[in-house]
């Protein structure tokens, strides 16, 4: 991982090549300086990819089961676990498929008590980040995590909000107090605005669930953009090399009408989304009601 601040400049990041994504320069990877023609390039990003898939597997696997005892333990024995899945995952990460992040505005994250962080979510890579990124955050998640085996045990034990949103009369309420247990705790607040993940370049629109979180705490939101969906998509196989780009911009400041603060957060996370995912090659956002070019 690599942080700069909001100002300064990546360095190391290669213009994007012919498959339209920047690789992270200044770095060997396993399988990355072996040479082999244009034509079997998709060869080896499928072999990258499979031993990548097996591994990340087999490494989710032996944590989860292996750090069953840490449910029997305080909160900081779940939170060290994390830390130590998140490490052995990132140099999965690097090694075996060339996908390394920088991380950009941390000085905009303030330095203790709560806030909210409104983040894009793209794929499941995000989500492997946050406890490395915030520390010890409580993060929005939908009620069914809750029965996976081991995962949601351990979702379960790090105070996560778990919200049921078939339950329409109950999941507002539910939303709204499991976000007030956050900040009476005085950690930061991860929501995902779209409720859902959302390819890089497509559309989804922003739920009403993060503006009442805002105008219910009255802390600053912090908009988390990034575009990890161009290097590890939704429900893809493939796993591309390059580097993510984690961006957190200026905090929208407590107190404004939750309509203002809504189109506000919308406005500058997608074109910050957008920008980041045209730099690395991506496709620009379809925006509603756009039409295809003749």
């Amino acid at each position: 991982m690599r942080t700069v601040g909001c100002a300064g400049v990546t360095q190391g990041l290669t213009p994007a090549g012919p498959g339209g994504i920047g690789a992270a320069g200044g770095a060997t990877f396993l399988f990355a300086a072996l040479p082999f023609p244009r034509q079997g390039r998709p060869r080896m990003l499928f072999l990258r990819s499979l031993v990548f898939n097996i591994a990340f597997f087999a490494w989710t696997t032996l944590v989860c089961v292996g750090g069953v005892w840490v449910l029997f333990c305080p909160r900081w024995g779940l939170l060290g676990m994390l830390t130590v899945y998140e490490r052995g995952l990132s140099f999965l990460e690097r090694t075996l498929i060339g996908l390394d992040y920088v991380v950009e505005g941390q000085e905009h994250l303030p330095a203790g008590g709560c806030f909210l962080v409104a983040a894009k979510h793209q794929s499941i890579w995000e989500t492997t980040k946050l406890h490395r990124l915030l520390g010890d955050p409580g993060v929005i998640l939908k009620q069914e995590l809750a029965w996976i085996p081991f995962w949601g045990w351990y979702a379960r034990k790090s105070r996560a909000v778990f919200v049921n949103r078939g339950a329409r009369g109950r999941a507002l309420p539910s939303l709204l107090a499991g976000a007030e247990r956050i900040k009476a705790e005085q950690r930061p607040l991860v929501i995902f605005p779209q409720g859902t993940r959302v390819a890089a370049g497509a559309y989804a629109p922003y739920k009403i669930g993060v503006g009442l979180i805002y105008e219910r705490l009255q802390v600053p939101m912090i908009p988390m953009a990034l575009n990890a969906g161009l290097f590890w998509p939704r429900h893809r196989f493939l796993k591309r090399p390059g580097l993510v780009t984690i961006r957190f911009l200026p905090p929208i400041p407590p107190g404004l009408p939750r309509d203002e603060a809504m189109r506000r957060l919308e406005t500058e996370l997608e074109a910050a989304c957008e920008r980041l995912s045209l730099v690395a090659g991506g496709p620009p956002t379809r925006k509603p009601g756009a039409c295809d070019p003749a």
